[in-house]
């Protein structure tokens, strides 16, 4: 099974569980309703006790998360997943088209490589197996002529074994990167799926007072872990435009007839290596994406700084009162 295959499998799997977060709804409704419950009380019994009249804004909020909870897989779930899918079907598309120059490129380059080849006599034996035979036929049976056969022999043996071998570790960092990637998709698809299935959860906690964080951390975790592939979709399409450049800058070189092609694949290698390792900083990536608390954390420090400036106030004020006051004492 290709690897594709397997990503497409990891998206049926996130659509067939979706279902199960409406079965986590009907826990929740009750969690959700004893909170409501509590949470009106305290607001009504607050605004009575002071002799307040009663704001009811704020005690919609409870109803309108109950609406949610009901209707978690359609109108939670779908609304952001509708939201968020073009980002992901933009990001892919990218990726698809640099790959595809990425193949062209390759395919141009290798048989510009081959032509260089066949070019120089001394190598075009090496890659085409009737120049080899025709250089057989020049040689005759004599033991000088057997030496340069046997060394021929040698040196087309010794150039395809280092071309298996090369060909051998590329394929096989291609299998890394490939499964560095699924693994990225699957436990993306494993968070997603548990964040999906427990959010009726978080909703009907989030009606408590004192736990309305709850939430605002579940919509940054769920929108967070879902940009997950986007974000490595466009490190892909990042790493392909730089073997792409790099291609093009070697296929202008084999234009000149005189130019010799290195047939190692060496930068192509570092640029795998650096793929494997930076799949895994994409969960790190998508944190700076979106955060929550900012707002919280800025109106805090005011609050704290204007604090700060009223007992400041308030203490110059005091001094100024006791110093007319010492002087009002003496007159």
């Amino acid at each position: 099974m290709e690897f594709q295959n397997l990503h497409e499998v990891l998206r049926s799997l996130y659509d067939e569980m979706l279902p199960l977060s409406a079965d986590m709804a009907a826990v929740a409704k009750g969690v959700a309703g004893l909170g409501a419950l509590f949470y009106v009380a305290i607001k009504v019994w607050q605004a009575l006790s002071r002799a307040e009249p009663i704001d009811m804004y704020p005690l919609l909020r409870p109803f309108a998360l109950g609406i949610c909870i009901m209707f978690f897989p359609t109108i939670v779930l779908g609304t952001i997943n509708a939201v968020l899918s073009p980002v992901v079907q933009g990001t892919h598309a990218i990726l698809e088209n640099q790959v595809l120059d990425l193949n062209d490129l390759q395919a141009k380059k290798d048989l510009l490589e081959r032509e260089a080849m066949l070019r120089n006599p001394e190598t075009a034996y090496l890659v085409s197996n009737e120049e080899f035979d025709n250089k057989l036929d020049e040689l005759g049976w004599s033991p000088s002529d057997l030496i340069t056969m046997s060394g021929m022999y040698m040196d087309r043996f010794a150039y395809q074994t280092e071309q298996a071998i090369k060909n051998w570790f590329r394929n096989l960092l291609e299998v890394l990167f490939q499964a560095a990637a699924l693994v990225v998709d699957t436990i993306r698809t494993f968070f997603l799926i548990v964040l999906s299935i427990l959010g009726p959860i978080a909703f009907a906690i989030s009606v408590w007072d004192g736990f309305q964080s709850t939430l605002t951390q579940w919509l940054t975790r769920y929108v967070s872990v879902y940009l997950w592939l986007p974000v490595a979709d466009l490190f892909s399409s990042m790493l392909a435009k730089i073997q792409s450049l790099i291609i093009e800058k070697d296929i202008q070189m084999l234009a000149d007839p005189t130019y010799i092609p290195d047939t190692g694949n060496t930068v192509y290698i570092i640029f795998m290596i650096i793929g494997i390792v930076g799949y895994f900083t994409v969960p790190t990536v998508t944190g700076w994406v979106i955060q929550a608390g900012g707002a919280g954390n800025f109106t805090r420090n005011v609050n704290q700084a204007a604090m700060k400036a009223g007992n400041v106030a308030s203490a110059g004020a005091g001094s100024a009162a006791g110093n007319i006051g010492g002087q009002l004492l003496k007159k």
